[in-house]
């Protein structure tokens, strides 16, 4: 990226580009002009509806959380990019932020999916379903099973525990009811914040419509969310009995997401769950 290539913004009178931290699969900058601050996402390469489902998850989000705020989209010189707009940061409640994700999950629809699906690093697979337990064995931990093995990182050990935790996941949700809800989809601290006034937000969703609990595992999986976190949640929409049980079939996803995404060293955490089934 060249100053020609920054010239091609609709930000105009950049006085400032600093490179900043926006995970692994974007390049991120801060954009300052002598008036506002501006977040600016690039993804080389690729066509401009790349970010097609972070702008929508951002709109559908806004309904009930603070979220950036899209300024623009585009494409220059074949590469797609995005601009947010910029929240600085500070420190705030874990309570108020278990209340803004309760409230994000009281969004419902009628079903479980996405308009689209997503294509990264890891497919995700989002066809519209009537049952979750049909969604998430055949849509998510499948697709990742599926994945790991055509790279080398799966085993037939691996399989028949899957094969089992599946048929009980589906059995399970023969029975039991659940209501789609809109999620966050990548629920972990990287992806939630506090904004210099103390309040807090959510950033870079991979939003679909689930079970919550699917959302409420993510944050169990990397730690940073305190007691404080789930009081404000269960306050404003309590988690139904039995969650821990089912706890660990979520984990798994996101576990077996980093097999896939960063090789072997996530295969013990893995087994662990698996060998319970």
């Amino acid at each position: 990226m060249n100053d020609k290539w920054l010239k091609q913004l609709p930000i105009k009178a950049i006085t400032n580009v600093t490179p900043v931290s926006g995970g692994d699969i974007n390049q991120a900058y801060r954009l300052e002009t002598a008036s506002k601050t501006y977040f600016l996402l690039v993804q080389p390469n690729r066509e401009q509806t790349f970010y097609q489902h972070e702008i929508e998850g951002l709109k559908l989000l806004s309904q009930a959380a603070l979220v950036p705020e899209v300024i623009a989209s585009g494409q220059i010189n074949g590469d797609a990019y995005l601009i947010l707009s910029w929240l600085e940061a500070g420190t705030g409640s874990q309570y108020d932020l278990g209340k803004l994700v309760a409230n994000v999950h009281q969004i419902h629809n009628d079903r479980f999916g996405f308009e689209h699906n997503v294509d990264g690093k890891l497919p995700k697979i989002n066809t519209w379903q009537d049952n979750w337990g049909n969604f998430y064995v055949h849509q998510r931990l499948e697709v990742l099973a599926k994945r790991a093995s055509e790279h080398g990182l799966w085993n037939q050990k691996r399989q028949d525990h899957l094969q089992r935790l599946c048929q009980i996941i589906l059995d399970y949700y023969q029975t039991h009811e659940t209501v789609p809800s809109l999620l966050h989809g990548d629920l972990w601290f990287g992806n939630v914040m506090f904004t210099a006034d103390g309040k807090p937000a959510l950033i870079d969703p991979d939003v679909l419509y689930g079970d919550r609990e699917f959302d409420l595992a993510m944050t169990t999986v990397f730690g940073g969310f305190d007691d404080q976190f789930y009081q404000g949640y269960n306050d404003t929409y309590p988690i139904q009995p039995g969650f821990q049980d089912r706890l660990p079939w979520y984990q798994l996803y996101y576990l077996m997401a980093h097999l896939n995404l960063f090789g072997e060293s996530y295969g013990g955490s893995v087994d662990r769950i698996l060998s319970n089934y």
